[in-house]
C-alpha cells in the first residue's frame, strides 16, 4: 500500500502539464538559519494510473530508495506523490520520477539499478532527453534488439551510444561493470538485424586471469570458448537463442580469439575486441590493421587490469591510446567508478581499490 500524506497544497499554486504528468512548481521558503538550504515542497501528479504500481515499486521500495539516495522525503497516495526537502534535492527527485515514469510508458522495464540510474545522471542535463528526445527534436537515445531495447544508464553510457553510431573506431575505456562490452553488442547486434552490417565478429585474447588452467580438453572451440563465454552472455541477452545458433552456424556471427584475425579484412562488419588490455602492442596494431569497408570497430578494455606479465606497461590498449588519441574518425570514451551500473557496490569495490592503488 502507498504511504499516505495529510497534507494540502498551499492556495493559489499554479499547475502546470507536462505530457502525462501535472507538477508543482517548486514552493520555496525562507533560508534557515546559518547556511541551512532552501527548503521546498511539489506534487506531482501522474495521469497513466496504470503504470503506478511499478513506478512506486512494491512497498513503495522505488520512493524509499529515492529518499534513501537524494536526501528528501516522498509521500503518495493514488495517482500523486508530494516530495519535499532541500529545494535542489527535491528538483532533482522530480526529474527522477518523471524519467521513470516515461520509460514505462515506453515499455522499459524499471528495477533497482534503473532507479540508481537516473538517481546518478539527475545531475545531467541530457536526462531529459534519454526517453523523450532532445531539445531540437532528436530521437530519443536507445538500441533496439529483438528482446529488448537498451537506455543508457549513466551520462558517460549517453556519450558513449553516440559514438557508437558516429564514429568508424570506438575505444571504450574504463572499469568493469560500467557497460562497455554490453553496449558495444547490443548495437552491433541491431546493426546486423537492421542490415547495416553483413557480420558480427567478437574477439578477446585467450589470457588467463591471474591464474595457469593448464591444458583443456576438446576441440579448438571448447578450448577457446571459456575464455569468450561473457561475448556469449552479452550477446544471448540481445537475440533468440535460437536466432544465435542459426547465425554462429551459418557465419553471420563470429566469435574467435585475437589470434585468428591475423592476415584477414574485416569488410562490412561489426567487430568488437574485448579485453584489450590484455592485448600486446603488436597484437592490437595487427587487429586495427584489420579494419575494411563499411565496418564499425569497437575496442573495450580497462586499462588498470592488465593480466599481461610486466603489466599496463606492456598493454597494447595503453600504447594505442596514446598513440592515437585525437586521430579523425576515432571516439574515445573514459568510463569513470561513477559510471558502474551493474550495481552499487560494484562501483565502491572498484573505488576501494582504485584508491588503494594510487
Amino acid at each position: 500500500m502507498a504511504r499516505k500524506f495529510s497534507r494540502s497544497n498551499d492556495d493559489g499554486v499554479r499547475k502546470e502539464w507536462q505530457g502525462a504528468i501535472r507538477t508543482d512548481p517548486l514552493v520555496r521558503g525562507d533560508m534557515g538559519r546559518g547556511d541551512q538550504p532552501r527548503r521546498a515542497r511539489i506534487e506531482i501528479a501522474f495521469e497513466e494510473q496504470t503504470v503506478l504500481g511499478a513506478l512506486f515499486g512494491q512497498f513503495d521500495q522505488n520512493l524509499v530508495q529515492i529518499e534513501n539516495r537524494m536526501g528528501v522525503y516522498i509521500s503518495a497516495r493514488g495517482n500523486k506523490a508530494v516530495i519535499e526537502g532541500p529545494d535542489d534535492a527535491v528538483a532533482r527527485a522530480r526529474d527522477v520520477l518523471k524519467g521513470l515514469h516515461q520509460r514505462l510508458l515506453a515499455g522499459h522495464e524499471v528495477d533497482a539499478g534503473a532507479v540508481e540510474s537516473l538517481i546518478m545522471m539527475s545531475n545531467e542535463p541530457t536526462l531529459e532527453g534519454i526517453i523523450s528526445g532532445a531539445p531540437d527534436g532528436a530521437p530519443p537515445i536507445m538500441i533496439r534488439t529483438r528482446k529488448k531495447t537498451i537506455v543508457p544508464r549513466s551520462a558517460t553510457q549517453i556519450e558513449y551510444m553516440r559514438a557508437l553510431v558516429r564514429d568508424d573506431v570506438i575505444f571504450a575505456l574504463g572499469p568493469a561493470g560500467t557497460g562497455k562490452t554490453y553496449l558495444a553488442v547490443a548495437q552491433a547486434v541491431a546493426q546486423l538485424i537492421s542490415g547495416s552490417v553483413q557480420r558480427l565478429i567478437l574477439s578477446r585474447p585467450a589470457v588467463e586471469a591471474g591464474e595457469r588452467l593448464g591444458f583443456l580438453p576438446g576441440d579448438m572451440k571448447e578450448k577457446v570458448d571459456p575464455y569468450l563465454r561473457p561475448l556469449y552472455d552479452a550477446l544471448y541477452d540481445c537475440m533468440p537463442p535460437e536466432q544465435v545458433e542459426r547465425r554462429l552456424a551459418s557465419g553471420e556471427i563470429e566469435i574467435a580469439p585475437i589470434a585468428f584475425m591475423r592476415g584477414r579484412t574485416l569488410a562490412d562488419a561489426f567487430v568488437i575486441l574485448d579485453e584489450a588490455q590484455n592485448t600486446t602492442p603488436m597484437q592490437m596494431k595487427m587487429f586495427l590493421t584489420r579494419f575494411g569497408q563499411n565496418s564499425r570497430m569497437v575496442i573495450c578494455g580497462d586499462p588498470k587490469q592488465t593480466d599481461l606479465p610486466g603489466g599496463s606497461a606492456s598493454s597494447g590498449l595503453n600504447d594505442a591510446v596514446n598513440r592515437l588519441d585525437g586521430v579523425d574518425g576515432i571516439g574515445m570514451v573514459r568510463f569513470k567508478v561513477a559510471d558502474v551500473v551493474r550495481h552499487p557496490i560494484v562501483g565502491r569495490i572498484v573505488e576501494a581499490y582504485e584508491g588503494k592503488e594510487e
